[in-house]
C-alpha cells in the first residue's frame, strides 16, 4: 500500500440527472489505468454540504477565484432543494493505485482551463458560462476531486463521517419518482468487465441510461462464495430441470462409443438420475467460481463468507416498470440471441460470461439486493485504510 494512493471523484447531481454518469466512469477508468475500488451513493444533508462547501473555500484549498466558485456551488447545488427539502443524489468513486490523485485530476481537468478543450471530464461533461464582466452566468463542473493527496484526505474524512447518515440507497432524493408504478431494480456489471481498467463498465451504464432511470444504489464489492450460493440458490433447481437430462444423454453417447455397444432405455434412464444432477451441479459450481475465483466443494465452510478473488459492481435503478424497461436493454441471456444495440449483444460472449445480471421480479430485486447488501458503507473502510 505504500505505493499506492486512494483518490475520489464525487459525480454531481446534474451530471447524475442528465446519464452521464456512464461516460465519465468509462474515461476514468481507461485513462488512468486506475482499480475502481469503491462506489457509493449520497443524498447529502445541510450539514455535509455545508462543511463541505466550507472545506472547499478555505484558504489554500483552491486558487482564490475557483476556490469562491467551488464553495459556492457545493453550498448551492449539494444541499437539499431550499423549497422541497428533499436531497439530490451524488456518486462518490475511490480510485486506488500509484500515483492516483495526480491522475484523477488529470483526467478531471484543472477547473480554470478545462472548458477549452474535450480532452477532459470537464471539457466534455461541464460547463463555464461568463459575462462580458467576467462574471459566472452558469458554471457546472460535472465532478469535484482532491486537488492533492492533503485535500484528498481531508474530502474524504467528511464524507466518510457522514456516510452512514447520508449515503447508501437513496430512493428518497428529490429526482427520484415515486408513486404507482414505480419499481427498484437490481443491475449486476460481472467481473468480466473488471479483469482490467477499460471503457466496459462505463459503456454498459451508459447504454442502460437510455432506460430514463435512475441509480439510487452503488456498491462495488468482491462477491463471496456464501453470497454466491445464497444469489444463484433458485439457478441450482433449474439447472437440475434443465440440463439433466441433456449431461445424461450424453453420458449414454460416450458410454456407447467407448463400449461398443446400445445401452438400453431403461438403463439410460438410470444414468440420466445417476448422471444429470452431476452435471448440473457442476454447472453451477462453474457459475459461482466466475462470480467469486472459487469452486464452493473446493472451500471449507468456514471460509465461504470471506471475501472473493473476483470483482462486481451492483446498481440499483429505480422508475416507472424499472424491472421490464432493464430487461428489455440487457436483451435476452444467451448473447447470440440478443438483438443488435443491447448490453450482452455488445458486451456478452456466452450465456454465463454475459456481461451483467438483472433482477426478473422486483421480489428477486428486493431478495437480492439484500444478499448484496448494496446499502452497505464500503467507503468508510478503504478511507481509514489509507487515512487513518
Amino acid at each position: 500500500m505504500a505505493d499506492k494512493e486512494l483518490a475520489f471523484t464525487l459525480i454531481n447531481p446534474a451530471t447524475l440527472a442528465k446519464s452521464r454518469s456512464g461516460g465519465i466512469i468509462a474515461r476514468y477508468m481507461s485513462r488512468t489505468g486506475l482499480e475502481l475500488v469503491g462506489a457509493r451513493m449520497f443524498a447529502p444533508g445541510k450539514a455535509l454540504a455545508s462543511a463541505y462547501a466550507a472545506l472547499a473555500g478555505r484558504d489554500g484549498f483552491y486558487p482564490a477565484r475557483t476556490a469562491k466558485r467551488m464553495s459556492e456551488y457545493i453550498r448551492t447545488q449539494y444541499a437539499p432543494d431550499a423549497q422541497s427539502g428533499r436531497p439530490r443524489r451524488v456518486m462518490m468513486l475511490l480510485f486506488e493505485g500509484k500515483d492516483a490523485v495526480r491522475k484523477v485530476s488529470a483526467a478531471t481537468g484543472n477547473p480554470q482551463t478545462a472548458w477549452k478543450s474535450g480532452d477532459t471530464i470537464r471539457g466534455t461533461f461541464g460547463d463555464l458560462v461568463t459575462d462580458a464582466k467576467g462574471r459566472d452566468v452558469y458554471f457546472e463542473p460535472a465532478v469535484l476531486v482532491g486537488p492533492d493527496v492533503r485535500k484528498t484526505r481531508e474530502v474524504l474524512k467528511l464524507w466518510s463521517a457522514h456516510s452512514q447518515r447520508d449515503g447508501g440507497i437513496v430512493d428518497h432524493a428529490g429526482d427520484v419518482p415515486r408513486g404507482k408504478g414505480v419499481q427498484s431494480t437490481l443491475v449486476m456489471l460481472k467481473p468480466d468487465n473488471f479483469r482490467f481498467p477499460n471503457l466496459r463498465a462505463g459503456q454498459i451504464i451508459d447504454v442502460l441510461s437510455r432506460s430514463g432511470l435512475h441509480i439510487v444504489g452503488a456498491k462495488k464489492f468482491s462477491m463471496t462464495v456464501a453470497q454466491a450460493e445464497e444469489f444463484y440458490g433458485p439457478v441450482r433447481a433449474v439447472l437440475r430441470d434443465k440440463l439433466s437430462g441433456r449431461f445424461g444423454e450424453q453420458a449414454r453417447e460416450i458410454l456407447e462409443k467407448e463400449l461398443g455397444y446400445a445401452i438400453p432405455h431403461k438403463a439410460a434412464q438410470t444414468l440420466t438420475r445417476l448422471v444429470g444432477p452431476l452435471g448440473a451441479d457442476n454447472q453451477f459450481e462453474a457459475i459461482v467460481e466466475f462470480m467469486t475465483g472459487y469452486r464452493p466443494s473446493e472451500v471449507d465452510p468456514d471460509r465461504k463468507t470471506t471475501l472473493g478473488k473476483e470483482h462486481e459492481l451492483a446498481l440499483i435503478y429505480r422508475g416507472p416498470n424499472a424491472v421490464p424497461v432493464i430487461r428489455d436493454i440487457l436483451g435476452p441471456t444467451d448473447p447470440s440471441k440478443a438483438p443488435v444495440g443491447t448490453v450482452r449483444k455488445e458486451f456478452g460472449k456466452n450465456i454465463m460470461v454475459n456481461a451483467t445480471h438483472a433482477s426478473d421480479s422486483t421480489r428477486n430485486s428486493a431478495r437480492e439486493i439484500k444478499i448484496l447488501n448494496v446499502a452497505e458503507d464500503t467507503i468508510s473502510p478503504l478511507v481509514n485504510k489509507y487515512y487513518r
